[in-house]
């Protein structure tokens, strides 16, 4: 199998093109701040972050993804016994557009788009992703939220969605389908469900544990592993040269 075989590649944007752990982690430190928190490691605060975020996504999974953030920022507060204002849960929620990119994820995508439809799969609302899109620089295809279909990954209805959308609007199958993606959990479990073709960008491989995502039972499959975006471009113009 190449990358070349593929005709689209269908991101998820948070943790793998946008830096959403620093994002995540810096828009929580006036409330760890306050909840005397500064002992517990950045992994240990995602992680309770991940466990309160997928719990909301499961009970609301209609509500839009900036009202969302700011609920959970409310029970996080709950848990560590501190009070806040409505307009500090806000501002968590509005910050989004605030996360940064991975410096490589424009110059990555900028080449990929010569070679393929690019489509992402988010979980998050259209008005904070045209926020994110403005540091990705990039015109996709598709933009694909968990606000347009009504639930959020790994719930199977979004790509169920997705696979819609390609057929109708492009004519794609599965089988042209190269789902690209940092999170085991919210993206490659899901996509080993319906047998589709996965490229794992494991940002985190020199951190421990699973961050701002929720662990998985096993490891799912995957058919490519990259560090980076670079490096995934990088090996698709290995694959033209040495064809």
């Amino acid at each position: 199998m190449k990358l070349s075989d593929f005709k689209v590649l269908t991101f998820d944007t948070y943790g793998t093109l946008i830096d959403w752990e620093t994002g995540i982690y810096n828009g929580l430190a006036s409330l760890v701040e306050k909840a005397d928190l500064e002992a517990q490691s950045r992994d240990e605060i995602l992680m309770i972050f991940a466990r309160h975020e997928s719990a909301q996504q499961a009970e609301t999974p209609s509500m839009v993804y900036m009202q969302l953030l700011s609920v959970v920022y409310r029970r996080l507060a709950k848990e560590w016994g501190v009070k806040v204002t409505e307009e500090e849960a806000n501002t968590f929620g509005a910050s989004v557009p605030d996360w940064p990119e991975f410096g490589d994820s424009p110059r990555a995508l900028q080449y990929l788009k010569k070679h393929f439809k690019l489509i992402t799969l988010t979980n998050c609302d259209r008005l904070s992703y045209r926020g994110s899109n403005l540091r990705l620089r990039i015109e996709w295809d598709g933009i694909y939220t968990a606000q347009d279909i009504g639930s959020y990954k790994p719930n199977p209805d979004n790509f169920e969605y997705m696979f819609r959308r390609l057929k109708e609007d492009f004519g794609f199958e599965k089988k042209d389908i190269l789902h690209t993606a940092q999170s085991l959990f919210h993206d490659h479990a899901p996509a080993n469900q319906f047998g589709l073709a996965g490229a794992w960008i494991d940002r985190r491989h020199a951190d421990r544990g699973w961050g701002a995502t929720m662990p998985t039972a096993d490891t799912p499959k995957y058919d490519f592993r990259f560090e980076s975006m670079i490096a995934m471009a990088k090996a698709h113009q290995a694959e033209l040269r040495d064809a």
